[in-house]
């Protein structure tokens, strides 16, 4: 089925969908918040670490990404579905992101940073939330390598 939209028009939709403050981020947040934990979002600090991260814990020197499952291709999930139009231009978009987080996520571990990818996915169910919970919770226990 064809785009049943203009080029600008398409184009002013993609860009009205928001790319921080998402819901899963709020969700990540707010967990991190009732665990007692501080951190930093949106600012100078995280804008200068490569890949932008979502959430900053400095004193623990990690970083967390809070990935949409859909743009950064999450394995196995029903979210991360393939437009029907240009799949080709799609393809080789999902496949720029997913280089580029994989690129990032090794900068940061090189600059001596813990990574956590968390997935939208994975803030949508209470139980899914636990886990995430607890790796957060672990992964901030374990000392920076």
């Amino acid at each position: 089925m064809a785009d049943h939209l203009t080029p600008e028009r398409r184009s002013w939709n993609m860009s009205r969908i928001p790319n921080k403050n998402t819901k899963p981020e709020l969700i990540v947040r707010s967990i991190l918040h009732q665990m007692g934990y501080r951190f930093t979002v949106n600012g100078p600090k995280n804008k200068k670490l490569p890949g932008k991260p979502d959430i900053v814990l400095p004193k623990y020197k990690t970083v967390i990404f809070v990935h949409g499952c859909f743009w950064h291709r999450h394995k196995n999930c029903k979210e991360t579905t393939t437009p029907k139009t240009r799949t080709e231009w799609w393809l080789e978009k999902f496949e720029g992101n997913v280089q580029r987080d994989r690129k990032n996520q090794a900068l940061l571990r090189k600059q001596g940073w813990k990574v956590c990818v968390i997935w939208e996915c994975q803030t949508k169910k209470d139980h899914l939330v636990e886990k995430v919970a607890r790796t957060l919770s672990r992964m901030l226990q374990q000392p920076v390598r």
